[in-house]
């Protein structure tokens, strides 16, 4: 089925400090960034500095960084396919080959593109990859399928990545000639390469290559594990091209060390063209998702390793059949054993083979991935905050990320939250008004990823994870007091039992907490306007830590509230609850973010380096935070806290008995 997401055509209301935002958010916060640096020049032009013109000069430099920085976040949007042309010369010429791939069941294979311009080859000749191989504007279609051609470019869609013709043979001006090296994932089609000149800004076609396919194009990939709505339930999703009235999907299940196996049904969804809401996910920036399946696998035994594989049931009665992979069981709620959760965001994608689309996120996102799939039997899940992809509107980057986090997605449960460049466009809905989702307004990503949230396209939820309860947030929709969201935050705060599940901890990808961000240092808020009106409830309920993305670095502050450290201690907390540590974790690949030219009394550590944090709750008095960076997996910062049940919910430890069981009552 489709799934049919509601277009709420309305602007949030918000305060004035949000309303002022622009389309593009970079240009505003420019804006708002010289208004805050002139206020501060004249605040005190009665008493001269020579450093306020350098503070003025550091901070517009540095917002003008930032904006430059979202603007080319996604290569894709520069390649102006709506300006391309066809000229195809004789003297041109491109092949490649194997043209056959996944003879041995590979869902991954390199190929050699080789090509030729015997005239005027230039340094902007550049190879574009396809897929599916007719990418001739006779093929493209309106959102309602009817046939355009006078409004449609002559490429019907951008390529899914691309080189220079140079890139790996540096005399290809003076010889016209030249090869390369593309790694091709299975994404449901078949694949053709195109020679470009003109450079990415003015595309002219030369040259088309033969085609390029899968054996098994149709055949389930990408499995992702998630923690379904009860603590002994895991869904299992995964992408195929097959639609339910054609093949039934299923999951093979059991305990590793059993015999014996389930089969359990899958529920399928995908979404349209029109489901999206506005440019480049609607024009050139579509493709087919194919078809999103998503299997629960049911009281679990808790802490036990399962099999499982993916399926699909011809109506011929044979089946097709995807990887198999293992996984441990959740513990239950309040269960004292070893348990480990990684923590980061903005993680974007990368391509292994050089090709310049996300060249800017190598080595980072691809270091976090390695990093931790050579680990992964010492994590137990995995929480991915917000800014996933950075597919901006084009639909090929998913099924690239989604390749690219299957060592971890297929082996843990890999959770996800909603950020701006998955949510965020005009009149949409979203609590910013920002174009950031490249017109997907949420629909990729909540389709993609099947979370615990009773409202998919609200997509906060809680889940748990034996001694943890996590309070997951999402910062493009209306948190503020008396909102949806708000009510749904303190229900989850107060709902824990904190003798059985000792760590609160609270997610959400926009940092409602604190950050020496520059952006937000120029802003003066150093967090996102009005975030803090949440401090009431991290209080009340004693909310552990707090983790943030968005900023794209590492931060961790002293356990604050209302802007006043609590503590002076930086590597071991113990005792009563004072308040909550808050951490920025944005580094997990997408391109670095600086901090503030000037220190706070509340941030503690900071690292300009990618990376992710490590949970580990030993049992239900100690937890480590580590910190660790991806290029090496060595721990950059770390601390402990150490703290019984009745130091949370403000009992006196000398008695025998605390009544107070959850802080609600």
């Amino acid at each position: 089925m489709s799934i049919r997401y509601e277009r709420i055509t309305r602007v949030s209301i918000v305060v004035r400090s949000l309303s002022e935002r622009t389309l593009d958010e970079g240009t505003k916060e420019g804006t708002k960034c010289a208004d805050f640096a002139r206020a501060s020049t004249q605040r005190r032009e009665n008493h001269p500095n020579p450093m306020d013109t350098l503070w003025l000069v550091l901070v517009l430099a540095l917002v003008t960084g930032r904006a430059q920085g979202s603007f080319m976040e996604q290569p894709l949007a520069r390649i102006s396919v709506h300006r391309a042309l066809i000229e195809l010369e004789d003297t041109a010429s491109i092949s490649a080959s194997p043209d056959l791939l996944g003879a041995k069941g590979e869902t991954a294979e390199y190929v050699t593109v080789k090509f030729r311009r015997a005239a005027n080859a230039e340094n902007t000749d550049w190879i574009g990859v396809f897929s599916p191989a007719n990418f001739n504007a006779s093929t493209c279609t309106e959102p309602d399928g009817v046939p355009s051609k006078d409004q449609f470019p002559k490429l019907c869609s951008a390529p899914v990545k691309y080189k220079y013709a140079n890139f790996s043979s540096p005399n290809y001006v003076r010889s016209g000639e030249g090869s390369l090296s593309f790694r091709l994932i299975n994404m449901r089609a078949d694949y053709s390469f195109g020679l470009f000149k003109g450079d990415v800004s003015n595309p002219v076609l030369l040259a088309v290559s033969n085609t390029v396919s899968f054996t098994s194009p149709r055949a389930p990939s990408f499995m992702r594990l998630a923690n379904g709505f009860e603590w002994n339930e895991i869904t299992v999703t995964w992408t195929s091209d097959y639609g339910q009235d054609e093949a039934m999907p299923l999951v093979k299940w059991g305990l590793l060390d059993d015999k014996e196996r389930t089969l359990t049904a899958a529920m399928t969804v995908t979404f349209s063209r029109d489901d999206m809401c506005g440019a480049p996910a609607t024009t050139v920036g579509w493709r087919s998702p194919g078809y999103i399946h998503t299997g629960h696998l049911k009281e679990l035994w808790p802490n036990k390793k399962y099999f499982y594989q993916v399926a699909h049931k011809l109506e011929n009665g044979s089946y097709v059949w995807g990887r198999s992979s293992v996984f441990k069981s959740p513990p239950f709620p309040g269960q004292d054993s070893l348990q480990r959760v990684v923590i980061f965001g903005d993680m974007g994608k990368a391509e292994r083979d050089g090709s310049n689309e996300y060249s800017m996120y190598q080595p980072g996102c691809l270091n976090t991935t390695d990093t931790l799939a050579s680990d992964i039997d010492n994590y137990d899940i995995i929480i991915l905050n917000g800014d996933m992809a950075y597919a901006n509107g084009y639909a090929s980057q998913w099924d690239q990320f989604l390749e690219q986090v299957e060592p971890l997605s297929s082996r843990v449960p890999f959770m996800v939250t909603s950020g701006n460049h998955e949510r965020d466009w005009p009149f949409s809905g979203s609590f910013y008004g920002s174009s950031d989702s490249g017109g997907e307004c949420g629909v990729p990503a909540q389709t993609l990823f099947n979370m615990p949230a009773v409202n998919r396209a609200k997509y906060w939820y809680q889940t748990d994870w034996g001694l943890f309860r996590f309070c997951i947030a999402n910062t493009e929709e209306d948190w503020r007091e008396g909102t949806e969201q708000w009510a749904f935050l303190e229900e989850c705060f107060s709902s824990v039992n904190r003798q059985k599940q000792p760590w609160l901890i609270f997610i959400a990808h926009r940092v409602l907490g604190y950050s020496s961000g520059d952006f937000y240092a120029a802003e003066g808020s150093f967090s996102e306007p009005m975030g803090r009106d949440l401090q009431k409830l991290w209080q009340k309920y004693r909310v552990d830590l707090a983790f943030y993305g968005h900023v794209h670095n590492y931060e961790r502050t002293c356990p604050i509230y209302e802007n006043v450290c609590l503590s002076q201690e930086k590597h071991h907390y113990s005792g009563q609850f004072n308040a909550t540590i808050h951490i920025v974790a944005g580094g997990g690949g997408a391109g670095l973010a600086l901090f503030a030219p000037f220190n706070t009394s509340w941030s503690f550590v900071k690292d300009y380096d990618f990376g992710f944090t490590k949970l580990t709750s030993f049992n239900r008095s100690s937890l480590l935070l580590e910190y660790k960076r991806s290029s090496d997996g060595l721990v950059y910062d770390k601390f402990w806290i150490t703290r019984h049940y009745k130091d949370v919910l403000g009992c006196d430890r000398r008695t025998t008995f605390c009544p107070l069981i959850t802080l609600a009552t």
